[in-house]
């Protein structure tokens, strides 16, 4: 039977330039990482795809951490059974051993490059990554442009908010969710990544696949700073006192924010995800308590800042389009002086390696 797969984002562009999450992709007690170097275009994101795809059909689930600025590409893969992971250790999210040997290694596919070659590419590979560094740069300034447009809705809606009927709300759920689960003496683990990006492609979630095992489903519905992220955190910060695991799953303009939670060992998804608002689930809604007097005093400014808002945030990703064109451009230089049969020949043995695990217990 074939294994199920689950996808997320490990970073995201955002405010504040690109945010990692990285540290989260899997535990430093794992029983093996595989750090994947080199340059673009060498195969680290095919490698990794393979290698999942051959644990897949022996059945094993696999976790795809996708790439942000091409959100096609893979930057990291799990296999939780196994305990086991792959990492794309290059720039922007550097990640090099933490328990060299123990743990990690480097997988540097930098050696089956031809530098002779590669050399005489050296001027057009340095120009071609200062334009995708300038390109990001830019996409960061509009979306740090749009945080102060969205903290400024923030202020308005939270003007008209009842934050005391928000509490009794949270509350409620809080019992309805964990009040037969008692405080426990070791607090549950948290795990934080992202569940949506911008992309080249747009604004992509995976929240579908990161609910995928949820027994219960909350649509949190609510405008912009309503409370729809202080409901989740206090949530999921009440289920580590009881015990509990969570995976908190976090916005891409703003990462600290969240958009999902899902409670594990009870099996409870929370999210602000709209693929959820009509699809029969409990609906939690926070706009309930808005005074709409107040909403109507500043409803046209409210529809201006939204306007302004998205327009930075599509600047952005039309920016984020041209950095990842230009980075395909960059690989091109890479592509045709790389030994790929012997990239192959490393996969499938990281790939018997991988299954030695599979009797070890994590």
């Amino acid at each position: 039977m074939k294994g199920k797969i689950k996808r997320v984002f490990p970073g995201g562009n955002t405010s504040k330039g690109f945010y990692s999450y990285y540290d989260y992709i899997i535990e430093d007690d794992a029983n093996r990482i595989f750090i994947v170097k080199g340059g673009p275009g060498v195969g680290k994101s095919s490698m990794m795809k393979r290698v999942a795809q051959d644990l897949l059909e022996l059945g094993y689930d696999i976790e795809y951490h996708h790439c942000s600025s091409d959100n096609n590409s893979i930057d990291g893969i799990v296999i939780p059974e196994l305990n086991v992971a792959m990492i794309d250790g290059t720039a922007p999210h550097i990640v090099d051993p933490k328990n060299p040997g123990a743990v990690d290694e480097i997988i540097h596919l930098g050696d089956y490059w031809n530098v002779d070659k590669m050399e005489r590419n050296k001027e057009n590979v340095l120009k071609t990554n200062k334009e995708v560094g300038r390109l990001f740069r830019t996409a960061y300034k509009y979306l740090e442009a749009a945080k102060p447009i969205y903290e400024d809705i923030v202020d308005k809606n939270s003007e008209a908010m009842d934050f005391g009927k928000v509490n009794i709300e949270t509350q409620k759920l809080i019992e309805e969710i964990l009040g037969d689960i008692n405080i426990s003496e070791e607090p549950g683990k948290d795990r934080h990544l992202f569940g949506s990006a911008y992309t080249p492609k747009g604004w992509v979630e995976f929240t579908d696949t990161i609910l995928q095992d949820a027994e219960r489903i909350y649509y949190i519905k609510g405008d912009i700073g309503t409370g729809k992220s202080t409901l989740l955190e206090r949530v999921y910060k009440e289920a580590q006192r009881r015990g509990l695991d969570v995976e908190v799953y976090h916005t891409p303009l703003i990462p600290e924010k969240i958009e999902t939670v899902f409670i594990k060992g009870i099996n409870v998804g929370l999210t602000i995800s709209e693929m959820f608002k009509d699809d029969n689930k409990k609906v939690i809604d926070l706009n309930r308590f808005l005074n709409m007097e107040v909403i109507e005093k500043y409803q046209s400014e409210l529809e201006y800042d939204k306007e302004i808002m998205n327009n930075l945030i599509e600047n952005a990703i039309k920016t984020i389009k041209k950095a990842k064109e230009t980075h395909d451009l960059l690989e091109t230089n890479y592509v045709p002086n790389m030994n790929f049969d012997e990239v192959e020949r490393v996969r499938k043995e990281i790939v018997k390696r991988i299954l030695r695990y599979k009797n070890r217990i994590r």
